[in-house]
């Protein structure tokens, strides 16, 4: 006969109700450390968005900062250095575009009126009126003078000059090195041949452009001297260049050894030979890299009252 014992049964289902439970509580633990979890996640993502927020701000205004800081500087550049931007910003919108110009339509800016052919404006160009080797008048209309002797004082470079000025060059340069600066002789002292090199090679430069014969001759005078009327085959002229830019072009002008020496040639008898705005008179384009050798007295009264080496040739003519 079968007997249904209680007891059994009783401690089945208190086994089961303390599964149940155990399965309770770690279902419970369970969503208690995924909202822990979801708590400290969403406080991280909080965290890190203002944060970042906040370094976005300090880089925005660090940068307005320097914005603002450039401007101030930009303002406070000396009133020169504003003016020698500005002079290159003209000079960049002014130069000239290469599209269908011919030559003749093409005039850069260190280039002047060929002063060589018939004068419009009847300029009167003066003749040599001095015998003294310092003052010997070399241009377009003044050849340089039959059986004239040079003694050459050997320079760096291969270059060479006057012995007679080969002292005041010396200080002069010595000078402008003690400043800081470096000048760097590019040409001076030439013989015939030479400067009938040079002055084939510019013809043939602007042939090459399309220029005639007979226009690229006329034209060539205007920035390399005709054979026979070149300074440097006195042997008192030198070109002389910033070393940091050699380019013979207007831009020298620029060049803290060229401000030193259109400041202070005049101190050691030299002269900036062909001066802006005397091209008429020199017939010779502006050239902010030639000087001449013309004695400490000339150069003097040359630099004071501004005017070229042929004006002063004139009132000495005058004076006579």
């Amino acid at each position: 006969m079968y007997t249904h014992d209680s007891s059994s049964e009783d401690t089945y289902d208190t086994a089961q109700e303390r599964n149940r439970k155990r399965r309770q509580a770690r279902n419970k633990k369970k969503r208690t450390r995924q909202r822990q979890l979801k708590i400290v996640l969403s406080v991280a993502v909080f965290t890190l968005t203002l944060t970042a927020a906040a370094g976005w701000q300090i880089l925005k205004q660090q940068t307005d900062v320097w914005q603002d800081l450039s401007k101030e500087a930009t303002t406070l550049l000396p009133l020169e250095q504003q003016q020698k931007n500005q002079r290159k910003k003209d000079r960049a919108a002014s130069k000239p575009k290469k599209a269908s110009l011919t030559p003749e339509e093409i005039t850069l800016p260190e280039q002047r009126t060929d002063t060589t052919a018939d004068d419009e404006k009847e300029v009167a160009h003066i003749t040599s009126v001095s015998d003294e080797w310092n003052l010997i008048l070399v241009n377009p209309w003044n050849t340089l003078p039959k059986n004239y002797e040079v003694s050459l004082m050997p320079l760096e470079n291969g270059q060479s000059i006057d012995s007679r000025c080969y002292v005041e060059l010396q200080e002069m340069l010595a000078a402008c090195r003690a400043d800081g600066l470096q000048p760097l002789i590019c040409s001076s002292y030439r013989t015939q041949e030479m400067q009938e090199a040079l002055f084939q090679e510019r013809i043939d430069e602007l042939k090459a452009q399309g220029y005639s014969e007979k226009d690229a001759d006329t034209k060539a005078a205007t920035s390399v001297a005709r054979p026979g009327t070149s300074e440097h085959q006195l042997g008192l002229a030198l070109d002389i260049v910033d070393k940091t830019q050699q380019m013979l072009d207007y831009t020298q002008e620029y060049t803290m050894v060229q401000q030193w020496l259109i400041a202070n040639s005049w101190k050691y008898g030299f002269i900036l030979r062909y001066p802006n705005d005397k091209s008429e008179l020199t017939g010779i384009i502006y050239e902010p890299w030639h000087y001449r050798f013309v004695g400490k007295e000339v150069a003097e009264e040359i630099h004071t009252r501004n005017i070229c080496f042929e004006e002063y040739l004139e009132g000495l003519k005058k004076e006579r």
